[in-house]
């Protein structure tokens, strides 16, 4: 859906969260690891890629709409369109979860004969 100004708040509200799970999805993050990186709790993210209750989202939203500045939310979070690889893997569903990042092993120290000093 492309933002305009004739959108509703709560209809912009709910596109710029979805837009924000495709761009977190994009990079393989969990909503966990981004609410961490980003500082923020969990349920928060959650809140915010759903759109529930974003009072402070939905002021923001109609000061930018006061100043013809709504469409321009397009330019920050642009939609994403997955690549045409990932668009056959999925055979045409929607990502919903990222893998997470595995661990990187630690790095062997080589072996040597007879003991450590």
């Amino acid at each position: 859906m492309k933002i305009l100004e004739t959108s509703g708040n709560q209809a912009v509200i709910h596109e710029l969260g979805q837009r924000l799970a495709a761009a977190r999805l994009a990079r393989n993050l969990t909503q966990a690891t981004l609410a961490e990186e980003a500082g923020v709790a969990k349920r928060t993210l959650e809140r915010l890629e759903s759109g529930e209750s974003a009072t402070q989202l939905s002021g923001f939203i109609r000061v930018c709409r006061a100043l013809g500045l709504l469409e321009r939310l397009d330019a920050l979070l642009p939609e994403s369109a997955a690549s045409p690889i990932a668009q056959l893997q999925l055979h045409g569903r929607k990502r919903q979860r990222a893998s997470g990042r595995r661990p990187v092993a630690a790095k062997a120290q080589p072996w040597t004969w007879g003991e450590q000093p």
